[in-house]
């Protein structure tokens, strides 16, 4: 599979869209709220786009729930994970079951109309960032990782893999990276100690086929933004937590990937940093750019980890009524 995911524009395939899913680069494709206006529509794009594409391609959404649900008439409507502790009156074993079935009914209806995963949970810690905020499931890692894995339990259930996001914790650092680089300032051990542990723990758990890395710079460990750093992601995630599965990198065009350089720069460092797959979105002439001029590759290690995200469920949309899993999920959140 190619190394590439972008995005289109509207609500059915241009030519030009047609034209540059063909393209061997190409191997993903994310959707947004703009991409949706109904369950059918939606079903109906995401097969132009495996008709198009003629070869393996992964599609994608955020669909975490709470304020970051690409598509909202006509599925359900998923609560932040944040709320989910409180919703059962902090009973953390009804918490859990919550969770689950939040996982279940995400996954179940993502895969219902075509596509292949959502990129949750996150993992972060809800501690100062106004962008993690309530996508957070709780303040204390320990919980996190709790009703996480709960969570990734329903996701499971339904053939969904979970994608954790944003190693190694995008919630103790102020800014925005959709809008400027973040650099958190704090010491090795107040982050080992703290932000890092759902990922490490959830990881030897083996319960993250995939991993989106944060773009932050931690002086403390690094120079470079996390998914431009070889450290981070060989040294880290590959050798001393041995994780084996897909390393997604955040939207490379957010203001956070600058750090890499112009788009041809940071999509070359992102996949030399060890990027299984690099997002390029809202800017399709740097993406044609990337695909024409950058020096990327199709990697056989990275194609065998990004199609084991490829879904393997077959049911539809008009066949969730009669899903047991959604018919449970439906009695404890609707």
């Amino acid at each position: 599979m190619g190394p590439i995911m972008l995005d289109v524009h509207g609500t059915s395939l241009t030519a030009e869209d047609k034209e540059i899913l063909q393209h061997p680069l190409v191997g993903g494709l994310i959707l947004f709220t703009r991409n949706y206006e109904s369950p059918a529509q939606i079903a109906d794009l995401t097969q132009q786009i495996r008709k198009a594409s003629g070869n393996d391609i992964l599609i994608a959404v955020d669909h975490e729930g709470g304020r970051v649900q690409r598509f909202r008439e006509g599925f359900s409507a998923i609560p932040a994970m944040g709320s989910i502790l409180t919703k059962a009156n902090n009973n953390i074993d009804q918490a859990k079951v919550l969770a689950k079935h939040c996982g279940a009914l995400m996954a179940l209806e993502v895969q219902a109309v075509g596509i292949d995963i959502s990129f949750a949970p996150v993992l972060d810690i809800n501690d100062i960032s106004d962008v993690i905020g309530d996508r957070a499931f709780h303040q204390q890692p320990d919980l996190v990782t709790t009703l996480a894995a709960a969570f990734i339990d329903g996701m499971s259930s339904a053939g969904m893999l979970a994608t954790g996001k944003h190693f190694p914790g995008h919630g103790s650092v102020k800014a925005d990276s959709h809008l400027e680089l973040p650099i958190d300032s704090r010491s090795q051990e107040a982050i080992l100690k703290q932000d890092i542990l759902p990922f490490k723990a959830l990881i030897q758990q083996q319960q993250l086929a995939a991993l989106m890395p944060a773009h932050i710079i931690f002086p403390a460990f690094d120079s470079q933004a996390v998914g431009f750093s070889p450290y981070w992601l060989q040294q880290v995630l590959r050798k001393e937590l041995s994780f084996d599965g897909v390393i997604f990198s955040d939207d490379l065009s957010m203001e956070g990937a600058r750090a890499g350089g112009g788009y041809i720069e940071r999509s070359e460092a992102a996949q030399q940093a060890g990027c299984d797959m690099l997002l390029l979105c809202n800017n399709r002439d740097a993406a044609v750019t990337v695909i024409d001029k950058a020096n990327i590759e199709i990697k056989a290690d990275s194609s065998v980890r990004l199609k084991r995200m490829l879904k393997t469920t077959q049911h539809t949309w008009t066949d969730l009524p009669n899903n047991v899993f959604w018919q449970q999920a439906q009695q404890h959140l609707v």
